[in-house]
């Protein structure tokens, strides 16, 4: 009886679980379409700031721009890391996270220092506890990111890269490709080459820039020049793509989540009904002894 106790008490703690799991993943398939609308609905936003940056560009790049000039040698770099405020699901925080950290100590092996910028609780607390405390970090809000957050990143990173205090600036997030696929996007933000910038329809991951057509850009007439335009579009353009990613990210943690909530309810299930199993035939058997015990009983007192 002690073992069938015991697998009782599994199988009711499993089903707790599960209970848990099931309505975290209800949770998440309801928020899921939502966020992707607000991804959806910021990305032409991006793509048309893009486009005219392009379209400037292409009519008078300057690398004398403050945001535009390359290093000759690279110092101090800069990392964007975009996750999640919670856990549960699945390896969206943890591969960013072992990304970044991996990189920057490939950095400081070759004496490059480097600083990071982190949204969401979980790549704080990660990061905080290895002893690398974020130069700005954001926290209760990756589920619903807001302007001022990409706007206070934005101008951190276009002071520091201005000042000459950053060499380089990488952004790490997940894209959501749909309600189930997520891919891990990892973009350089700046500098920006004259390549980069006259390639209006840049892919969003690793893809092969040679694969994506570059098209025929309209030429314009510009005043004041196209110089002092660009001027005012590259802290635009930096603040926009900064808050799509946002955006992006929270539709993927959603996502993420349903997918690993999914399977976690699928496992508990299987747990259950393998329990279940185990039960029935220690029952079965508990049964079969107890009666063989009265018969043998019973036998015994005819006997006498």
């Amino acid at each position: 009886m002690a073992n069938l106790r015991e697998i009782k008490g599994r199988i009711d703690s499993v089903t707790s679980t599960m209970q848990v799991t099931r309505t975290m993943e209800m949770i998440s398939t309801a928020k899921i379409r939502r966020a992707l609308d607000r991804a959806q609905e910021a990305e032409p936003y991006k793509d048309a700031i893009t486009r005219m940056l392009s379209n400037v560009a292409s009519a008078g790049f300057d690398s004398s721009q403050p945001l535009l000039q390359p290093r000759t040698e690279e110092r101090h770099v800069l990392f964007i890391l975009i996750a999640s405020d919670r856990g549960m699901a699945g390896g969206f925080n943890i591969v960013p996270q072992r990304q970044v950290q991996h990189e920057m100590e490939r950095l400081a092996e070759r004496g490059v220092t480097s600083e990071l910028i982190t949204c969401g609780k979980k790549p704080t607390e990660y990061f905080s506890y290895r002893g690398v405390q974020p130069v700005l970090s954001f926290v209760d809000s990756s589920s619903e990111p807001t302007m001022d957050e990409a706007d206070r990143i934005a101008s951190y990173i276009i002071d520091g890269y201005a000042d000459g205090d950053i060499d380089r600036v990488m952004l790490y997030y997940s894209h959501a490709r749909n309600r189930v696929d997520q891919v891990q996007v990892i973009e350089q933000l700046l500098p920006l080459s004259s390549k980069e910038l006259t390639l209006p329809n840049k892919p969003r991951t690793s893809e092969a820039t040679t694969i994506v057509e570059h098209e025929a850009l309209t030429q314009y007439r510009f005043d004041p020049s196209a110089r002092e335009v660009l001027g005012y579009l590259m802290p635009a353009y930096i603040r926009t793509v900064i808050y799509h990613a946002l955006l992006d990210s929270a539709a993927a943690e959603h996502g993420a989540r349903r997918r690993a909530m999914q399977s976690a309810t699928d496992n508990a299930q299987e747990v259950i009904a393998s329990l279940s199993r185990t039960y029935n035939r220690e029952r079965q058997g508990s049964i079969t002894t107890e009666l063989n015990e009265i018969i043998g009983g019973a036998s015994a007192l005819e006997d006498k």
